[in-house]
């Protein structure tokens, strides 16, 4: 599939099977994960891979909206990955003082695509969670409190007649300056 391609296919996609999902799958996910780049090469990210049912339904109802108005597939898809932020080299978070720049943040958003990208790839389908009770959620995977989990992605196969929804996007003239805003 050439890259384009992959970019159209890969969406939000919020409604699993129940189907386990290969370990050789998630390990390339994960490979295109820890291959992504980053701030001085801090690779500031570790990755937890959440695949046994009872606390992947734990984990998932933890990021189930107010009113379970969001999210609410999360507990029933096969597989939750938890990215965990790790301490960056100094070089990246005195750089990030004096810019004022989350370079950690940026690079997690960039590992977590290359993950997506590759389980789309892989025939899975993905969804980033950025709402989700971190404080629950570090605790059920014994992640340090002095850490943070700044995304949450769920992995599965989606059924058959599951949409693929065209891409709405701005017009490329809308967002696209040459050499000036």
């Amino acid at each position: 599939m050439k890259f384009l391609e992959l970019i159209e296919k890969r969406q939000s996609d919020r409604k699993y099977i129940d189907q386990k999902v290969e370990r050789d799958k998630i390990e390339r996910c994960l490979e295109a994960a820890r291959l992504a780049p980053s701030a001085s090469n801090s690779q500031p990210w570790s990755f937890v891979v959440v695949d046994e049912p009872e606390l992947r339904k734990k984990v998932g109802n933890k990021s189930i909206g107010p009113l379970r108005s969001f999210n609410n597939f999360a507990p029933k898809a096969p597989v939750i990955l938890a990215i965990v932020m790790e301490k960056p080299k100094i070089i990246t978070e005195l750089g990030g003082r004096i810019k004022e720049k989350e370079y950690p943040l940026i690079d997690i958003g960039i590992a977590a695509e290359h993950f997506c990208l590759q389980a789309t790839e892989e025939g899975l389908g993905s969804c980033m969670l950025g709402w989700f009770d971190e404080k629950a959620v570090k605790a059920l995977l014994g992640v340090p409190e002095q850490k943070s989990i700044p995304l949450l992605i769920t992995i599965g196969y989606t059924p058959t007649d599951y949409k693929h929804r065209k891409k709405i996007r701005k017009a490329t003239e809308k967002v696209v300056k040459w050499n000036k805003y």
